[in-house]
């Protein structure tokens, strides 16, 4: 990995994943078979060294990762224009890893419950029934990090 160039942004680790856990949504990049990049927005959850993130069983993306599992993630949390001047502050971490397929039934169901957890916490009384009908038709998937850096400029 490159290191980063404003050496006064760089944050840890530790702050780098709090962006992740915190962040709305992240771009994730993958590659097209003929070298070309291709990045798309995904709802993830993170639980120790990986990140998750459900899907269809077919696409681009899929198509992308059964031939290329490297993957870049970047994620945005907090952000602030200042007032009179041409800037945004923000902080951000960038996820190096290596995508798989989840396929043991159990792990997927955890998977899911973290998502849901996550991003429809009101929700989770109708947890089951979802996963009753619709946990053969999604798909999981998980993401090992292997690097991650931080970069921020809230102050």
């Amino acid at each position: 990995m490159r290191d980063i160039r404003r050496k006064d942004r760089e944050q840890s680790g530790d702050f780098a994943l709090a962006v992740a856990d915190k962040c709305a949504y992240a771009a994730m990049a993958t590659v097209n078979a003929d070298g070309t990049p291709y990045c798309i927005p995904i709802s993830m959850v993170r639980e120790g060294e990986w990140l998750y993130f459900h899907c269809a069983h077919e696409g681009h993306k899929i198509d992308n990762l059964r031939q290329q599992s490297k993957v870049c993630i970047s994620c945005v949390g907090a952000q602030e224009a200042i007032p009179g001047k041409f800037t945004l502050k923000y902080e951000s971490a960038v996820i190096f890893g290596s995508a798989s397929e989840v396929t043991d039934r159990e792990e997927k169901i955890h998977a899911l419950d973290l998502i849901c957890k996550r991003y429809t916490p009101d929700n989770m009384a109708a947890f089951d029934k979802a996963i009753e009908k619709q946990l053969d038709v999604t798909a999981i998937w998980k993401i090992h990090i292997d690097e991650i850096s931080g970069k921020g400029r809230m102050g």
